[in-house]
């Protein structure tokens, strides 16, 4: 058989096209480097032959090696990894195919270099828009806010600023457009302008900022006009506040009866530079840190320094009044005080230009909102301001309708149960701050409180440092006693077991039939039921309501007693307990042992009285105290040992007790008990307690509500 021999023909690349052919491959693209020849395709990646028939006769093609080796080195400077792929095509990742816009650099790269791309709008998966975005930012300043105008576009689709904050805050690189496609945001455009995008009101076309968002304006500093009056107020400012370590100290004005202590000095001073801008704060120190000294300080300051002629209103809980007033006289030479309490009190403004202080309780304002609102006042002081951390209640829309030249608020726990305490206040202080209501439990509580977020955590921090001045004993007196914590364990003796393994196996049973029948969340109601039946039974049998009669015996009681009068010498002694029946039932063994003691709870009338009979009767050693009743306003120095006779899921909770004796005055080593049952729902609380302090201070204190969080399996972990 005779072969005929076909002759070959040598390739022009002057005639050559250079082209890209893209396809997909699960998550890859793949990416074919084509050289186009009189209508045929010459895959260079691969050692295929090209054959040509001209006039009838048919010709091998000879390649170009050299040409097609020149395209293929060109190809592989586009991306670090086509450097050693061998394959008969080059590939990437979706994700590095659009990590940075790579793949709008690349087609903008092949468009110079003539390198025609096909297939991009094949890609099932990626149907991104060719375009770069456009981004443009216009800022106008108005008295308190800035208004930051922005506006995105994508060839020619314009985007909505609500539909790109809602990417960025996902964390999304892309945004839907018009036509369909996606347009990519940069990530260093993103990562600088997230801030803005999660504190700013979001409009459609613009974003307002208040002027108290320092760390937000930040971000957009060098898009703003540097000789508007806002901006350079912004500026000096934040000028101040980085050199706030060496702010001007203030002289204690010389009404002032008391040596304040270094951190006071330093309340004084921040106060005075919050008061020179007209910036409203949280004064959060530790209970017993001497707030209301600090503010009775301030006060002198404005009156004798400043020369202001203002009258301040202080609203605080009814227990407060009387030390209020006792130290206002006892600290201050000058500050006329009225006080607005009682059936007889005052019910119209006409005298208070000839006060300095008008102290009220947060029950009479709401009772006389009608003429109080209609009274500038120069300071608006709210103590113990956990008392309107919830922006819906009658009590925080009251209180800001009250005017004034500034406005703080003091608490020693500015966050009792979640993140969205601080909202209220902060808002009451400083309006706009943390933005509206349902954009910061959004964007700030929820991922702080439930999703532990610690970035968006800092990030709050940041907006809220400059108007929260927050110090612990720890870290500002140190010339406190160490205070000792132990678990007291007790051992139920058989009745008291028999009842309690009784009640926590009904218990068990029938939630976890109710939680099978109507899921978890409609039975939490049985489940708190349940938690505090089994408490009580810890305490003592006797405080079940229930019709039958139950043994007397309480381990509790009895360690008690024991320690009162075996243990404790001549010792004063605080009791706490959150049922009020418990105490009546140790007030009885107290008696009968015929030890002396003070009593108070929530229906008791002479707190003071009670308090300076404990404090300076030496024959009364042991002082029987709600929990409840006694969170606040108690100053018990003389004490030295305190019992919890029921632990609580919120430790900050028992830390409040225990600080009744634990505070600035106390000059003995202070001890404090926890009393648990052994093998009993309080251990499960007390670990739980622990578990809180682990996850604690991200940004002051984080404490969640513990039976909403709750699920199927930690109840039955509860009843076990």
């Amino acid at each position: 058989m005779k072969y005929l021999k076909i002759k070959k023909k040598k390739l022009k690349n002057k005639e050559f096209k250079k082209q890209l052919y893209l396809s997909e491959l699960s998550d890859f693209i793949l990416i074919k480097p084509v050289i186009e020849y009189n209508n045929k395709h010459i895959y260079v990646l691969e050692n295929e032959i090209i054959y040509e028939t001209i006039a009838g006769e048919k010709f091998e093609l000879t390649r170009d090696i050299e040409f097609e080796n020149s395209f293929i080195e060109q190809l592989k400077e586009y991306h670090p990894k086509f450097q050693e792929q061998t394959q008969s095509f080059l590939y990437l990742s979706q994700d590095d195919f659009i990590e940075d816009l790579w793949f709008l650099n690349f087609f903008d790269k092949l468009k110079k270099d003539k390198i025609e791309v096909f297939g991009f709008d094949k890609l099932s998966n990626l149907k991104y828009n060719m375009n770069k975005p456009s981004i443009s930012i216009q800022i106008k300043s108005e008295m308190d806010w800035f208004d930051v105008n922005i506006k995105i576009n994508f060839g020619d689709l314009s985007v909505n600023l609500k539909e790109v904050r809602k990417s960025i805050l996902n964390k999304e690189k892309f945004i839907k457009l018009s036509d369909g496609t996606l347009g990519i945001l940069p990530e260093e455009w993103m990562r600088k302008y997230t801030h803005l995008f999660r504190s700013g009101d979001v409009k459609k076309e613009s974003i307002t900022v208040s002027k108290y968002q320092f760390s937000v304006i930040d971000s957009f500093y060098k898009e703003l006009d540097q000789n508007i009056d806002l901006v350079k107020n912004h500026l000096k400012i934040k000028k101040k506040l980085e050199n706030f370590n060496k702010i001007e100290k203030i002289k204690v004005p010389s009404g002032i009866k008391a040596t304040l202590r270094d951190y006071q000095l330093e309340g004084l001073n921040w106060l005075c530079f919050l008061d020179e801008f007209n910036f409203g704060g949280c004064l959060a120190d530790d209970m017993g840190l001497g707030k209301t000294l600090q503010i009775i300080t301030f006060f002198e300051y404005l009156k004798k320094v400043k020369k202001t002629k203002e009258s301040h209103l202080v609203v605080v809980p009814t227990s407060l009044i009387f030390n209020w007033n006792e130290e206002v006289k006892k600290f201050s030479k000058n500050l006329k005080i009225k006080t607005l309490t009682g059936l007889d009190r005052t019910k119209n403004s006409n005298d208070f230009g000839k006060y300095d202080i008008i102290l009220t309780t947060y029950g009479v304002v709401l009772r006389d909102i009608d003429y109080l609102k209609e009274f500038n006042f120069g300071y608006i002081v709210l103590d113990e301001s956990q008392a309107i951390k919830n922006p819906n209640s009658k009590r925080f829309k009251t209180v800001r309708v009250l005017k004034s030249r500034n406005k703080l608020v003091l608490t020693g726990t500015p966050i009792e149960n979640n993140t969205f305490d601080l909202y209220a206040q902060m808002t009451f202080v400083n309006p706009g701050l943390l933005g509206n209501m349902t954009h910061f439990k959004k964007e700030f509580s929820n991922p702080i409180d439930k999703l532990k977020d610690n970035k968006i955590a800092i990030e709050l921090t940041k907006i809220i440092n400059p108007f929260l001045l927050r110090r612990t004993k720890e870290q500002v007196a140190k010339e406190l006693p160490k205070k000792i914590e132990q678990i007291l364990y007790c051992t139920m003796e058989n009745e008291q077991q028999k009842l309690y393994d009784a009640y926590r196996n009904k218990y068990r049973d029938f939630l976890l039939n109710k939680m099978e029948e109507e899921g978890v969340g409609k039975s939490k109601m049985y489940v708190l039921e349940g938690l505090i039946k089994l408490r009580q039974i810890c305490d003592s049998p006797q405080l079940l309501n229930d019709e039958e009669k139950y043994t007397t015996d309480s381990i509790k009681i009895k360690e008690l007693i024991n320690h009162v009068t075996e243990k404790t010498g001549n010792h004063k002694i605080l009791i706490f307990s959150q049922f009020v029946k418990m105490l009546t039932l140790i007030k009885t063994e107290l008696d009968k042992n015929k030890i002396v003691y003070e009593y108070l709870d929530g229906k008791t009338k002479d707190r003071q009285k009670r308090v300076a009979n404990f404090q300076n009767n030496k024959e009364v050693r042991v002082f029987l105290i709600s929990l409840k009743a006694g969170g606040t306003g108690l100053n018990l120095t003389e004490a030295d040992y305190v019992y919890l006779v029921d632990p609580w899921w919120n430790p900050a909770v028992e830390a409040q007790a225990i600080d009744r004796c634990y505070r600035i005055g106390q000059d003995k080593n202070v001890m404090a008990y926890k009393m648990i049952c052994k093998g009993t729902i309080e251990e499960k609380i007390i670990q739980h307690q622990l578990n809180k302090k682990q996850v604690s201070d991200n940004i002051i204190q984080t404490d969640e509500s513990f039976v909403k969080a709750l699920s199927k399996d930690s109840i039955a972990d509860l009843f076990s």
